[in-house]
């Protein structure tokens, strides 16, 4: 069941969180960072699984994956 938590961050790190993570998604982004620290190395095969199935975040993952080629493209050779 998921518990509401409130936490205090420095104006900066919360201004980051907004633009980098984006506004709905630094809950997720803060519980897949916490998450393999405080449930054990049991849950890690079970975290990686959830973290697969999450459709919208692997499309993001391979948006992402994908804009780089273009970067290493442009390498010189």
């Amino acid at each position: 069941m998921p518990r509401k938590l409130t936490i205090t961050l420095d104006d900066a790190v919360y201004e980051g969180l907004h633009r980098v993570v984006g506004t709905r998604k630094i809950s997720r982004f803060i519980e897949n960072l916490v998450r393999p620290h405080v449930t054990g190395a049991d849950d890690l095969e079970a975290s990686y699984a959830a973290m697969a199935a999450d459709e919208e975040s692997e499309a993001e993952a391979l948006e992402w994956a994908n804009g780089l080629i273009g970067d290493v493209a442009d390498e010189p050779g």
